[in-house]
């Protein structure tokens, strides 16, 4: 019998937590069972091995993104939901260093959950960008534009790449109104 109160739900938010303070490679089923308080085996009522923990970690890493950038885009349009959903992407990613390179995988082929954790991302990105009048193939370039700009600052933040004596706020409020001036010219180009 399952020990009361470990449900899916707790096995893999519990190794979401581990994801965060120790990287993937810290992850295993023997200190998720540990930090439970249960043996290994009883796991196994729960998830299917690692691979399951793992598909579990990246929906919570994705679906938790996504949450971030539909809320900080409540009832903003444009510049502002754009500067809106730049800083929760960022303030997410910071918040949880672990499960931020789980987010940002194409979906699973086949993997009906992945697949539409990933559209829920890219729909909210996609409502940001009908304000700049993008839609279709515009909307799908300039969803990679910003996605490469966001990533590209996130991961280098976070990896330690930033090391001149300059604000990172600064910088990054500065690389926004970059991504925003080039919207705003996308379909004139």
């Amino acid at each position: 019998m399952p020990r009361a109160g470990l449900t899916i739900d707790v096995v893999v938010r519990e190794a979401a937590r581990i994801i965060d303070d120790r990287g993937a490679e810290g992850l295993s089923l023997s200190a998720v069972a540990e930090s439970l308080g249960v043996r290994v085996p009883s796991l196994y009522k729960h998830v299917d091995g690692m691979p399951a923990l793992r598909r579990g970690a990246m929906l919570l890493a994705k679906t938790g993104l996504a949450a971030a950038l539909s809320d900080a885009a409540i009832g903003r349009s444009r510049d502002q939901a754009l500067t809106a959903i730049s800083i929760a992407y960022r303030k997410w990613a910071l918040e949880h260093p672990g499960l931020y390179p789980l987010s940002v995988s194409a979906p699973v082929n086949g993997d009906e959950d992945d697949i539409a954790a990933s559209s829920t991302l890219v729909e909210t990105v996609f409502r940001v960008l009908a304000g700049y009048g993008l839609e279709g193939d515009d909307a799908v370039d300039a969803t990679r534009f910003l996605r490469a700009a966001l990533h590209g600052y996130v991961a280098l933040e976070t990896s330690g790449g930033f090391a001149m004596p300059v604000d990172l706020e600064r910088s990054f409020l500065r690389l926004i109104a970059s991504v925003e001036a080039a919207l705003d010219s996308w379909t004139k180009s």
